[in-house]
């Protein structure tokens, strides 16, 4: 994992403007990094920063929208090894249609060792940690057992 990390955002439609609070309070230390989000929460967040931050550039990649595919299209960046940091604010109290596709984003982001942060307090003390800003080599599983099955 380089110094510059590659950071998704996902946030569902009640934790959308909890997502776009804590970027504009961070914009200064994510700035330094590459963003990545799902559709809407990632228009959400530019144009907040089009308001507050006026010709501070920040490097954000635009996804589908989660429900139609973007939460699987971050997976795939993960599973390519092309994320190192998942922000993914859902809403516990609301059912999502699209349940199975937040199972296997968190699911992916295990098994491929990656920062993830669930929660506002998760995702400060990790861009406040002091390997935030680093590089960081982290441990990755083996799963050559399991892949060499005999089915």
């Amino acid at each position: 994992m380089q110094k510059v990390k590659r950071i998704a955002l996902v946030a569902h439609d009640n934790q959308k403007k909890d997502i776009v609070a804590w970027v504009e309070r961070n914009a200064d230390v994510l700035s330094k990094h590459k963003l990545i989000s799902t559709g809407t929460t990632g228009k959400l967040i530019l144009d907040m920063l089009g308001k507050t931050h006026p010709g501070e550039k920040i490097d954000m990649t635009l996804l589908k929208s989660g429900p139609l595919g973007g939460d699987q299209q971050i997976g795939a960046m993960i599973c390519n090894q092309e994320i190192d940091f998942l922000i993914f604010l859902t809403d516990p109290m609301t059912p999502q249609p699209h349940d199975v596709d937040v199972k296997a984003l968190v699911r992916v982001a295990v098994i491929y060792n990656i920062v993830m942060a669930c929660n506002l307090a998760s995702a400060d003390f990790a861009i406040n940690s002091v390997l935030f800003n680093a590089d960081y080599n982290p441990m990755s599983q083996d799963y050559s057992q399991y892949l060499s099955r005999k089915w």
